[in-house]
């Protein structure tokens, strides 16, 4: 049923294995996965390739890992509705800022809906989040997993099913063109600054705050990832990650 991977890019092959399983029916909700190791014998990855894509999925809300208990299958074959949603919400003619702007409308009053709905575990694991993403941005790795990781667990917290799936069809959408990018080290060390805001609020319980903060740090990414054609046309073109 799994098959062994090519270790270029391995994590993200896991992640289409287990995807294509779930899609399939042959991995239900409340399935559990196997183990970390036990997955890594099976891959033939090292159990940090494995730990990557199961943030992965868990991203794309198709796991969830419980601390103590394993990963388990959160979504039956008909929910895996992300990848659809978006093709069916957009098209690729459409202006990629327009896209962004929707999410600037949308991801501040998810904000403001975790800071309200907030349960301890959650807010200790968007601190374990931004550990790992500080620890990456020193080391100069790519901390695009732990970025949207924190992004959808925020989504997640909302607990409003629609606007989490909506969220996830503009973010899946804007993530193709941002893995092709290149992030600067501006861009990180700008975006993990906001993110310390924003869990700043969500601790605080500040549902107003958050959604301020939330507002602020995507504003901070649309001015550093579109810029304007040459010859001060209007329209903005895409520069770098999210």
């Amino acid at each position: 049923m799994l098959k062994a991977v090519i270790k270029r890019r391995a994590y993200e092959d896991i992640v289409q294995q287990i995807r294509g399983l779930i899609e399939k029916g042959k991995l239900k909700r409340d399935d559990q996965l196997p183990s970390e190791r036990e997955l890594s014998e099976t891959f033939k990855v090292s159990r940090a390739t494995v730990r990557e894509a199961i943030i992965a999925l868990e991203a794309s809300m198709l796991v969830d890992r419980r601390q103590g208990n394993g990963t388990y299958v959160i979504v039956s074959s008909e929910e895996t509705l992300v990848h659809p949603l978006a093709a069916a919400l957009f098209h690729e003619k459409d202006d990629l800022i327009d896209i962004f702007s929707v999410r600037k409308i949308i991801e501040p009053g998810i904000a403001q809906l975790a800071a309200e709905n907030a349960r301890p575990e959650e807010i200790g694991e968007l601190e374990e989040i931004l550990k790992e993403q500080e620890k990456q941005v020193a080391q100069g790795a790519d901390p695009f997993l732990n970025d949207t990781h924190f992004h959808h667990l925020l989504a997640r917290m909302a607990r409003n099913r629609v606007l989490e799936r909506l969220f996830l069809a503009i973010v899946d959408l804007l993530s193709q063109t941002r893995q092709k990018s290149t992030q600067t080290e501006n861009r990180k060390r700008k975006s993990l600054h906001g993110h310390r805001n924003v869990l700043a609020s969500i601790k605080s319980g500040d549902g107003v705050a958050a959604r301020k903060a939330m507002r602020r740090h995507l504003e901070e990414v649309e001015s550093s990832i579109f810029r304007k054609k040459k010859g001060g046309g209007k329209k903005r073109q895409l520069q770098a990650g999210y």
